[in-house]
């Protein structure tokens, strides 16, 4: 057992990787299995598509929303969509939708600095969190006093329930630790899988920045999995299953630091995968189904309904009359707003008015990826 006092800064966290087999664990090696096997199907899938960039840039709109929804910042799937609709609106969206925007926007410049560079290192880490908070912070200053408190809807709220480690030298040494553990795969011969599970946990208990730690380590999340070629996109929405399974998953992270519960919290990490993977690959086939059928419906009831204009409406859930025109060659405003009356008329699309703006919703699209 780990000698522990929430009150206290927690220097003595150990160094990776954990004393302790996991796969000689036959119950984790059987998890292990199962959730390879299903995430391995994810980039394949999502590259059945027409237009697989659509659903990952979805994707990682939803995996913003419910990263963000973690630390209780709450938005709509409306004000998200009409904001990336409309590249302009994104000036005049509200508080919370600018924080997922902010999340959407660091999940990306990570996986381009991964691709210019190849590694996860110290700068990555440090952009992920600069980017979600829009400051040009470091680790944590060693005077700073951060501590973790129950929220104010548990019980006995406000108390502490963690103090993470403190001081300079003390998170650089763990950081590094965490960095050279993820990247070294000579020295920690360990499934990539079960590397990203005792990672995320590590990474939270560092808690190595003022704020925004949760939805960093969620992006790191993603990235090392991209690093190792387990998917080929951040195309993961793992946090859905975490708001899911929200008290699970902060109980199952307390159990390690308390009493160095590796397994449980590794079986919790390997389901989010496996859950994700699946509901990714089952929103994929519903998409292609859904996608079929509005080609043949509007080609039936449209004369001029065709493939391109069907691969535009689902390229995503809100879009302007301005992308139809474009994909039909019509620049004229009349006849624009013609073609996209015979959408709404036969409900292929429906209009929703905010102010001068006018946004079409493919309702099936919606449906599918709210699921």
């Amino acid at each position: 057992m780990i000698k522990f006092d929430r009150n206290k800064p927690f220097n003595n966290l150990p160094l990776l990787p954990p004393d302790i087999d996991l796969e000689q664990d036959t119950e984790v090696l059987k998890k292990l299995i199962s959730t390879s096997r299903a995430l391995a199907t994810v980039s394949g899938s999502i590259n059945r598509l027409p237009n697989p960039y659509m659903l990952i840039n979805t994707i990682a709109l939803q995996e913003a929303k419910s990263s963000t929804e973690i630390e209780n910042i709450f938005t709509t799937e409306d004000e998200l969509y009409k904001a990336i609709s409309n590249s302009k609106s994104e000036e005049k969206v509200n508080a919370a939708t600018k924080e997922v925007l902010k999340y959407r926007e660091s999940l990306w410049s990570a996986y381009h600095y991964l691709q210019e560079y190849g590694v996860i290192d110290t700068k990555l880490i440090k952009n992920i969190a600069n980017q979600i908070k829009e400051t040009s912070m470091g680790f944590r200053s060693p005077q700073a006093r951060v501590v973790i408190r129950r929220g104010a809807s548990e019980f006995r709220p406000g108390e502490v329930i963690y103090t993470p480690p403190r001081g300079e030298d003390v998170l650089n040494t763990l950081v590094d630790n965490l960095l050279s553990f993820l990247n070294d795969d000579q020295k920690y011969t360990m499934d990539p899988l079960l590397k990203m599970c005792i990672a995320h946990y590590q990474f939270e208990a560092i808690h190595p920045f003022q704020d925004g730690n949760g939805r960093a380590g969620r992006i790191l999340n993603l990235i090392y999995l991209v690093s190792k070629g387990l998917i080929s996109q951040p195309s993961l929405y793992l946090s859905k299953y975490i708001i899911l399974n929200k008290d699970d998953y902060y109980f199952n992270l307390s159990g390690v630091t308390q009493r160095n519960d590796w397994k449980s919290w590794v079986m919790y990490m390997l389901n989010a995968v496996e859950y994700t993977s699946n509901h990714t690959n089952t929103m994929v086939n519903e998409i292609i189904e859904q996608m079929g059928a509005t080609l043949a419906y509007g080609k039936e009831k449209i004369k001029w309904y065709n493939k391109d204009v069907n691969e535009a409406i689902f390229s995503q859930p809100y879009i302007k009359a301005g992308l139809i025109g474009q994909v039909i060659g019509k620049s004229s405003r009349t006849t624009i707003t013609k073609y996209m009356g015979e959408l709404v008329e036969h409900k292929i699309l429906s209009p929703k008015k905010e102010g001068k703006e006018i946004y079409y919703l493919n309702n099936d699209l919606m449906r599918i990826l709210e699921a």
